[in-house]
């Protein structure tokens, strides 16, 4: 058994690891799976997506481009020196818990200026984010100020990031599902220079 301060450790783990399940699975019953679903029809319109999150929602939003470029679709991470200007026809997938990070929300600026739609993915839909989105899929997860623990008992957002890694995971399940490419031929696309 491996202890810190009188811990058992793997006990601790184990105990971590049923409460983000849980929370994830509580959190599970309150979205609203209808608005969610309105991203899809702006992803299977769009010319070109375009993703942007900061921090570990951005890390969540690289796993759904890498996904969606399995499908084929033509994908780009903002902030990327190979990223191209956005333009009409183009979508913004955003994810911000609070809708106001200033990087993010620039974002959605300057892709609504070029003719852009914008979606995102937030905690709120009352936000300067919200306000520039064509439309807002509140997940009702505790933004990473809130330090209390009535929503999540989790650190600083994070039941937030861990949804926006599975629901965008959910999307491109319910795209691949549509989409009905054998996982052979979508495995082709897989990165091969790793």
């Amino acid at each position: 058994m491996i202890k810190a301060n009188g811990q058992d450790l793997a006990a601790s783990l184990k105990s971590n690891f049923a409460l983000i399940l849980e929370e994830n699975r509580k959190l599970a019953d309150k979205i609203a799976y209808s608005e969610v679903a309105k991203i899809i029809p702006f992803i299977q319109d769009a010319e070109r997506i375009f993703i942007v999150g900061a921090g570990r929602s951005g890390l969540s939003l690289h796993s759904a481009a890498m996904r969606l470029m399995h499908l084929g679709l033509s994908v780009f991470v903002v902030g990327e020196t190979t990223t191209p200007a956005i333009r009409k026809g183009d979508l913004l997938l955003a994810a911000s818990g609070s809708g106001t990070t200033s990087s993010i929300v620039k974002a959605a600026e300057k892709a609504v200026s070029s003719g852009a739609k914008v979606v995102a993915l937030s905690t709120t839909a009352n936000s300067p984010l919200a306000t520039l989105a064509a439309h807002v899929a509140v997940v009702p997860a505790a933004q990473k100020q809130d330090h209390g623990t009535t929503v999540s008992e989790q650190y600083a957002g994070s039941l937030f990031e861990q949804a926006i890694l599975l629901l965008t995971d959910a999307i491109f399940q319910t795209l691949w599902g549509i989409d009905k490419t054998p996982a052979e031929e979508l495995w082709k696309r897989h990165a091969n220079l790793e």
